[in-house]
């Protein structure tokens, strides 16, 4: 009889354990099922983005390439490239997405949030989303797309970036980059920098 009964109590251990250690996995994994995670791809940003530089088409100035900056699944950010409507050369669409997602967050790092954008980056933007601290970037067209994309377009279709030329010069030491550069008044500069800090330094400390 009692061999019976410790035979039944390890049944209903055995069952009890079971129980706890389903539950625990089902509790570790991921619920991502009928789910939209903040942190996960979710295509009606991308489509926004792309359908940004739609307006490009009937919009004076601009070219077609857009972006949206993402924080905890809203956008907080949206951009065209306005480089001609602006005469700005920076007028990039990730650059125009950045600037306006600071504006409405009034902060300069956007390491929370996700970059969708229609394009893959050029260099300046590559460096802008760097220095954003953009956590992750989605995009549609890749650059070899853009480029066949562009081909029938002649030399004065767009004042055009030449993205393969700047990639190279950016990682090529200052002294090395085709554009001829000298350094000059480099202790003057310095101490207005080393100014700077400590001014900086002492104000943080009040």
């Amino acid at each position: 009889m009692m061999n019976l009964k410790i035979i039944r109590l390890i049944g209903v251990a055995s069952v009890l354990s079971a129980i706890w250690l389903a539950q625990a996995a089902e509790e570790a994994s991921p619920k991502t099922a009928g789910k939209n995670e903040p942190n996960m791809y979710q295509e009606k940003f991308m489509k926004r983005a792309i359908e940004i530089p739609r307006t490009a088409l009937t919009t004076p100035g601009t070219e077609p390439f857009g972006a949206v900056i993402v924080l905890n699944g809203k956008i907080v950010g949206e951009g065209l490239s306005r480089a001609l409507a602006t005469l700005d050369v920076t007028s990039h669409g990730e650059i125009e997405a950045i600037r306006d997602a600071n504006r409405r967050l009034k902060r300069l790092d956007l390491s929370d949030c996700e970059i969708y954008t229609s394009c893959e980056p050029c260099p300046l933007c590559v460096a802008a989303i760097g220095i954003a601290r953009l956590k992750k970037m989605y995009y549609a067209a890749a650059r070899d797309e853009c480029s066949k994309a562009f081909a029938a377009l002649p030399p004065n279709g767009r004042f055009e970036t030449k993205v393969d030329a700047l990639f190279a010069e950016e990682r090529a030491p200052v002294d090395r980059r085709k554009m001829p550069a000298e350094q000059k008044l480099s202790t003057e500069s310095f101490e207005v920098l080393k100014a700077w800090a400590l001014e900086r330094k002492a104000g943080l400390s009040k």
